[in-house]
């Protein structure tokens, strides 16, 4: 795979909520259920690809390219 997200980091903070960051820069909050489900799917898939998917960081740039592909023209 090409395009593997990179570069994302979270932290818990004292009142429970997940902070996702990317790069350091903050990218998402999960509070309350959302926040506890992470906690648990963190363990359980790949944690760059899971929090590339909460912060909608999962397109990497061909989105265009493919817009403009014949095939996908609207007549």
């Amino acid at each position: 795979m090409t395009n593997v997200p990179e570069g994302f980091t979270y932290r818990v903070r004292k009142n429970g909520d997940i902070e996702v960051l990317h790069h350091g820069r903050p990218a998402a909050v999960l509070r309350g259920a959302a926040a506890q489900r992470f906690l648990v799917d963190v363990d359980l898939e790949d944690p760059q690809e899971l929090m590339a998917r909460l912060t909608g960081n999962y397109k990497h740039g061909n989105e265009r390219m493919a817009r403009n592909h014949p095939r996908n023209r609207r007549r």
